[in-house]
């Protein structure tokens, strides 16, 4: 993987912090992306902005070019200055991974029409904006490779995640429309659908409510990060070269077997 460079948008933390620090250790010199918006509180977007920099320390460390950019993917313009901005700095965007992503868990009736866009602009949009901006430096290269995290919600729903559910089964028909315009041309799209995975959401839940789902896992208990970041790994290196609009569900067993 050396001589790569990756953009992994919201990888300050959580899977994509986890998916930047695997990629570096492979050899990519790595785009480290964290939200920042003028409309946000200049207090968030600091802090931000301080997790991605440790992030990019940490990939320094592994011997990797590390560069912090922040952008709210949910803009057609920022997603575009994003993946310029990495072209700027490394040179060249051979790895795309589509990670930001938002919930707001609501049931049907008391979502509103604000946080249907929301979820929908961040978690769908943002994947259609960023892998566009992508592929036009790709297909001059006549190589690229994108992966888009989704969610098994996106493939089973969930009560009480409609606008989600929807925005993550999006990805699905997109990436797989993707992969069909331009494999021919150097370029695969594949996605990865994470289960129940350790994250600051799961970490409110308690010890019982937490063992209740494990129960329901085959492998009995919650994902890492670091789950989710080997597949990642595996499907931009070389040895996934002839697998393109795939869905890989990264769950501990948990749709069965």
């Amino acid at each position: 993987m050396k001589a790569k460079s990756a953009l992994i948008t919201g990888s300050s933390r959580g899977i994509g912090k986890a998916i930047a620090l695997a990629l570096a250790a492979d050899g990519c010199d790595i785009a480290v992306n964290y939200y920042e918006s003028s409309q946000a509180d200049s207090a968030i977007n600091n802090a931000n902005r301080s997790d991605a920099e440790a992030v990019a320390r940490e990939i320094e460390a592994l011997g990797s070019k590390a560069v912090v950019i922040g952008a709210d993917v949910s803009s057609a313009e920022s997603a575009q200055g994003l993946v310029d901005q990495t072209v700027q700095a490394l040179g060249q965007i051979d790895i795309l991974v589509n990670n930001a992503g938002i919930n707001k868990d609501n049931l049907l009736l008391r979502i509103s029409d604000a946080e249907w866009d929301q979820v929908l602009r961040t978690n769908l949009n943002a994947v259609f904006y960023c892998s566009r901006a992508a592929v036009k430096y790709m297909l001059k290269k006549r190589y690229g490779r994108i992966v888009s995290i989704s969610s098994v919600v996106g493939v089973s729903g969930n009560a009480g995640q409609a606008h989600y559910a929807a925005s993550k089964s999006g990805i699905l028909g997109f990436t797989y429309s993707l992969a069909k315009e331009y494999g021919r041309r150097g370029i695969t799209a594949n996605v990865v659908a994470p289960g129940y995975i350790q994250s600051d959401m799961t970490a409110r839940l308690n010890a019982e409510q937490t063992a209740k789902i494990a129960d329901n896992i085959v492998l009995g208990r919650l994902g890492t990060p670091e789950d989710v970041a080997g597949v990642v790994a595996f499907l931009v290196s070389s040895r996934a070269d002839y697998l393109t609009g795939q869905l890989i569900r990264v769950d501990g067993g948990m749709g069965g077997l």
